[in-house]
């Protein structure tokens, strides 16, 4: 199976935090993600992309985990990521049991049936994306008219970052999706 471009090797025997972290995944997944897969070569980046990636995406927060991965999809949508807009955009056709609104996260988020507060949030997560020296008090007070916290819009920044720096990885490396991720959630209702 082809992760990335690079021919990176596993550390064998793998470190057994890691073998526990893959036996996780495939116990609650039923696969182990490629992006994990990518940077077990070495388990210390590993192990610092998974505490940041679950504590901002699973993690206490105003944001719920749709909306968490909904920034996601967009700021993947936007960086062109063909990893993420695929494992992503799977994980919210699952979070919403809408696969209509995966797909518009994909394509154009505009055009998924948002409420205002979420429209505001992925209108502030596009602006990080392209142009977040523009970011200004005017922004976020958009997203405070919309009820979110002074933690929800560091929550949708941070979300917004990460994913703008995981999008560049992945397409430096051309990190390949999980062909699983395909066939999620294609079922409404």
């Amino acid at each position: 199976m082809t992760v990335t471009a690079l021919d990176l090797a596993l550390p064998d025997p793998l470190p057994e935090d890691v073998q526990v972290l893959f036996e996780k995944c495939t116990a609650k997944l039923g696969l182990i993600p490629n992006v994990l897969l990518a940077y077990a070569h070495r388990p210390e980046k590993l192990r610092a992309f998974s505490l940041m990636y679950n504590d901002l995406m699973l993690g206490e927060s105003g944001l719920s985990k749709l909306e968490r991965e909904m920034i996601a999809v967009v700021v993947s949508s936007i960086n062109r990521c063909w990893y993420c807009q695929v494992a992503h955009g799977a994980a919210v056709r699952q979070l919403s049991g809408m696969p209509e609104l995966g797909e518009a996260m994909v394509m154009n988020w505009r055009m998924g049936r948002l409420d205002a507060r979420q429209a505001a949030m992925l209108t502030f997560a596009e602006k990080i994306t392209k142009a977040s020296s523009e970011i200004t008090e005017a922004d976020r007070a958009a997203l405070r008219a919309h009820d979110f916290s002074e933690e929800d819009i560091w929550d949708i920044a941070a979300v917004a970052g990460f994913f703008a720096m995981s999008n560049r990885m992945a397409s430096a490396v051309a990190m390949q999706p999980n062909a699983e991720y395909h066939a999620m959630a294609r079922d409404a209702g």
